[in-house]
């Protein structure tokens, strides 16, 4: 698992300066495992790994998920695609009643946005705004969560969180699936996604590994 981590964190270092992210847990007991064929693919695989002892087991998968239109690799506001790394797993929203998250979980309406503005100072963050009502970002650059039909679940992936940079990117997301590649996030059936909020345990410091090649995650055994 370390060498895991290592590897994308160096893959981190070369592609994405300076860095998009805080650093996640160095030794996590949950990981979601996502792979793609190559960095145009729009499809890839998904796996749950549980650290039991000293190894880790595989709780979930494989299942079937889209990314970016744009498949994988540095990730910006211009571009459809999914960033590659390792990367925290904190929160989670939907506009869906909370189905029993163990991590924080908001439900969006109406006046709920992730800002995507990047003239904004709140830019990457979700914030609550009613519409047209000026609150410090433009809503006609931001995603209008509690409107979107994908977000009746949906787990915030920490890309660009901290220190935030305007332009590498925002609202990144596993989310449920529209049956097509996404904006830059991952989607999945609905059911894959409610196993994954109620399993996450912020006390066990889970983290996303994006990664390219069929056997990126060798390391898991």
């Amino acid at each position: 698992m370390k060498a895991l981590l290592a590897a994308a964190s160096a893959i981190l270092a070369v592609t994405a300066l300076p860095a998009a992210q805080a650093a996640p847990a160095a030794d996590p007991l949950q990981v979601i495992t996502v792979s793609v064929k190559s960095s145009a693919s729009t499809t890839g695989v998904l796996e749950a790994w549980q650290r039991r002892g000293e190894s880790f087991t595989r709780v979930r998968g494989p299942i079937p998920v889209y990314v970016g239109e744009e498949g994988v690799g540095l990730a910006s506001e211009r571009r459809s695609r999914t960033p590659r790394g390792v990367f925290a797993l904190t929160e989670a929203f939907g506009r869906a009643p909370d189905p029993g998250a163990a991590m924080p979980y908001t439900r969006v309406g109406l006046s709920h946005w992730w800002v995507s503005d990047v003239r904004s100072p709140h830019y990457n963050t979700m914030r609550v705004c009613r519409p047209g009502e000026s609150c410090g970002f433009r809503q006609s650059r931001s995603e209008h969560l509690g409107d979107i039909d994908a977000y009746k679940y949906a787990i915030v992936i920490d890309y660009n969180s901290d220190p935030v940079i305007p332009g590498r990117g925002s609202a990144f997301f596993l989310h449920v699936s529209e049956g097509k590649p996404t904006q830059g996030c991952i989607s999945m059936r609905t059911a894959d996604l409610t196993w994954l909020l109620r399993w996450l345990d912020p006390a066990d410091d889970p983290v996303i590994a994006i990664n390219i090649g069929d056997s990126a995650y060798s390391v898991l055994d």
